[in-house]
Formats: C-alpha cells, structure tokens, sequence
C-alpha cells in the first residue's frame, strides 16, 4: 500500500494497492481531490506484466453530475486500445500515465534501468480527467545523483511546460512530485 497527498495543484489524497500475481503486478487505486472549486473521484485499476509494461486498465472518473470509464489495453510493445477501437496515435508507448496519480510515474522506473546521468524518453498513454481522454505524454526522465537512498530524476513533460525533480524511494516509488503529490507514511 502507498498514500500520496495532493497539494499545489490540487487538494486530496490517493490510495494505491499493489499486488504482486502470476502474470506480473496488479494496481488498484483511488484518488479523490478538489481541484478549481471542484470536486471529482478517479478509480483505477491497472494491469502489468512481469517486466512492468502495462497490460490493461480501466480508469472511472465521477465528478458531480456523470460518471465516465474509459478501458485500455496493450500489447507491451507499443500498440493500444482505447474502449476496444485501436489507438494509432499511441504507438511506440508502453506505460500508462494517470492525470489524477502520483503512482503511475513509477511505471517506467521500475520497467527501465536508468544509470545515473543517463536519460530516456519515455512517451506514455496519458489519461486525462475531465473527459476522460487517453492522449500521448511525452515524457522524458534523466537519472540525477541519489540523495541516500532516494532515487533523484529530473523529469519533463513538455506538453504541461513542467520540469522537476522527482524522488523515489528504494522500492521505486514516488516520495515527492513537486507540485502535485507527497508520500505519506
């Protein structure tokens, strides 16, 4: 289990279980946030293979008047589905990335071994909030020197003009997503 409290962005708290299965890793979650004025609940489910590419998920938005899922589903290597009609513009990504999770930025960390001072585009299936929409993410993660046991990455998203370091603890979890999410213990 990991917690992640949001803040800056958005105000709220995400709850993620992971458990280990035959196949790989199973990660079941909820975040829920006031962000604007406005309240909203994401639910997740996400299915990864054993060498942590994403498999399949379903991720449920409620906001206070609908309430909209969208599935995905994935080869491992880089082909998509999106609600079961195939996603071209996709291809080539093999992590997902949820707008309301602090979790889902370890999914290349863990997938990839990245040295320190090495660095890697890692393009994601990125699920928006408001619709809900699957977009790609260009995102791009360059392994800085550890701080102790923390992991250190400077991280980029061009789309959303954000930089940052992001700090993982020794399991590859995110401990610190400067303006959006803090672990708590």
């Amino acid at each position: 289990m990991a917690a992640w409290r949001h803040c800056a962005a958005r105000e709220g708290f995400e709850v993620t279980f992971l458990r280990a299965t035959s196949t790989g890793m199973l990660i079941n979650g909820s975040t829920t946030a006031i962000e604007g004025g406005r309240g909203w609940t994401v639910e997740y489910s996400i299915a990864l293979d054993s060498e942590w590419r994403t498999r399949h998920a379903q991720v449920a938005v409620r906001h206070e008047s609908s309430r909209e899922s969208v599935r995905l589903a994935a080869n491992g290597v880089g082909s998509w589905t999106v609600n079961g009609i195939a996603a071209p513009a996709l291809d080539g990504c093999v992590d997902i990335d949820l707008e309301a999770s602090a979790c889902t930025n370890a999914l290349p960390i863990h997938r990839l071994s990245i040295g320190v001072g090495e660095e890697v585009d890692a393009p994601a299936a990125y699920v928006h909030l408001a619709v809900p929409k699957v977009t790609r993410l260009e995102q791009r993660y360059h392994r800085i020197p550890d701080d102790g046991a923390r992991h250190r990455f400077d991280y980029r998203a061009p789309e959303f003009d954000y930089s940052g370091v992001l700090v993982y603890d020794a399991s590859g979890l995110i401990v610190d997503y400067p303006g959006l999410a803090v672990r708590q213990q």
